[in-house]
C-alpha cells in the first residue's frame, strides 16, 4: 500500500504563538502515525515562488493522511494553525 503525505508551505504571522499549534498537532499526528520527514530547514527556491517554511509529514497510507486531517484532534490544532500562519497544504499519495 502506498504511503500518504502532507506537504505544507507556511508563512508564519506570529512565530511565538505558532508554537501552540506545533504542540497541539502532536496529538493528531501521534494518533494517526504521522512522522515528520521535513520540518523547516534550509531550502533554495529554484523555480517559482515559495513560502518561508516547508513541512512533509509521512503516514502509513493516503487514507490515514486524510483521516488525520479531518479528525477532531486535528481540527482543534488547525484553528491555531490558521490563526498564527498562512498555509498551502496538500495531501498526496506516494509511490
Amino acid at each position: 500500500m502506498a504511503k500518504g503525505y502532507w506537504i505544507g508551505h507556511i508563512t508564519l504571522t506570529d512565530p511565538q504563538k505558532y508554537e501552540e499549534y506545533k504542540t497541539a498537532n502532536a496529538v493528531a499526528f501521534s494518533k494517526y502515525g504521522g512522522q515528520f520527514i521535513v520540518r523547516g530547514g534550509q531550502f533554495e527556491t529554484v523555480c517559482g515562488s515559495a513560502r518561508e517554511r516547508h513541512v512533509v509529514i509521512e503516514f502509513d497510507s493516503y487514507k490515514k493522511a486524510l483521516e488525520c486531517h479531518i479528525s477532531p484532534e486535528y481540527k482543534a490544532a488547525s484553528e491555531l494553525r490558521d490563526t498564527y500562519s498562512e498555509n498551502d497544504i496538500i495531501i498526496i499519495e506516494g509511490v
